[in-house]
């Protein structure tokens, strides 16, 4: 299956397949270098398959998960491209989960101002909604994704066959993302969630989900009006990420504890809460409702005295609130 981006500052190619990751230079080719960036989570079966393909490149494993996601992570990446000889000509190719696409993305983005850069996904949440779009980040100063820029890949290797390795929380943790592109856009997806059903349509579900974030990403690139749909449940979710130590709960359960926090209609939420234990995700947490608001007025979607805020009401169907963190302190017991 083949998806193509038309974004405004460039275009790409999306090529889902089943076992492409034992083919990947078919597609990929490439004459100058090639720069390897994956983690420890990643299974080196997986960074060997890829490797042998590359077997002059070179390659940097950092340590799995997102307290790791930093700027001493990324600076230790930015020396070893260096040592490696890149030039502006050569591409980093990211093999991993979310994380590993931030960091390769962020590093490709800021070395010598832009240099090459394709993602080969390994998880769900990044194989659903992460690897494209170009959005690429670190944590700052306690905050998710303070640090980052845009960078568009040349081109996203999407293999399911990668997903059977995860573990059953990192697997649901994805589909997080899943069910918010449904509420927000595509509500057959959603209620495909509330059946058992789904888990014979995982490569429905991915491609479902690339469709929905590269119509969205083709609108609006840099997130100034339409992308920010993309952002439900992540206001209060990066808020909980953030107080969590990022690493007590993963992303995409922060995300679905995001929209519970955010949404108003009782009957939507008791489906959504039915979806999220059907995939084995958190429906409540304990947290300082003072510290979540401060960690929003820190977000990048906040607007000083207020915040933009997706809002769902109908399955299917998204749009944007502006709220006063008096409103939002509410919603969660301030």
């Amino acid at each position: 299956m083949k998806i193509e981006v038309h974004a405004a500052s460039a275009a790409y190619p999306i090529y889902m397949e089943r076992g492409i990751l034992n083919h990947a230079k078919e597609y990929i080719g490439r004459e100058g270098h090639v720069f390897i960036v994956s983690d420890d989570g990643v299974p080196k079966q997986y960074q060997n398959i890829l490797h042998q393909q590359y077997p002059e490149a070179g390659m940097y494993v950092f340590e799995n998960g997102e307290p790791h996601k930093n700027f001493d992570t990324l600076q230790e990446i930015l020396k070893a491209m260096q040592e490696a000889h890149l030039s502006r000509k050569d591409t980093v190719i990211a093999l991993g989960g979310g994380v590993v696409g931030d960091m390769a993305g962020f590093a490709a983005a800021i070395y010598m101002r832009g240099i090459h850069y394709i993602n080969i996904p390994t998880t769900t949440l990044s194989q659903i909604d992460s690897s494209i779009g170009g959005k690429t980040a670190i944590d700052f100063n306690g905050v998710k994704n303070c640090v980052g820029a845009f960078l568009q890949p040349d081109m996203v290797l999407v293999d399911p066959d990668l997903l059977s390795t995860l573990t059953p929380r990192h697997f649901h943790n994805g589909l997080a993302e899943a069910v918010k592109e449904g509420l927000i856009a595509d509500a057959q997806l959603f209620e495909l969630f509330e059946t058992d059903e789904w888990k014979d349509h995982l490569d429905e579900i991915i491609a479902r989900c690339l469709m929905i974030k590269k119509n969205i990403v083709e609108h609006d690139e840099k997130e100034t009006g339409e992308r920010k749909l993309l952002n439900f449940g992540h206001s209060y979710g990066h808020a909980f990420e953030s107080s969590f130590g990022m690493n007590g709960y993963y992303h995409g359960e922060c995300v679905g504890l995001g929209m519970l926090a955010v949404m108003e209609n009782p009957q939507l939420i008791e489906r959504t809460e039915k979806v999220l234990k059907r995939l084995s995700l958190p429906t409540e947490c304990q947290y300082d409702p003072e510290e979540i608001i401060s960690l929003m007025k820190s977000d990048k979607k906040s607007n000083h005295d207020t915040i933009t805020i997706v809002q769902v009401d109908e399955i299917g169907h998204g749009y944007l609130q502006e709220w006063t963190y008096e409103k939002a302190g509410k919603k969660i017991g301030l």
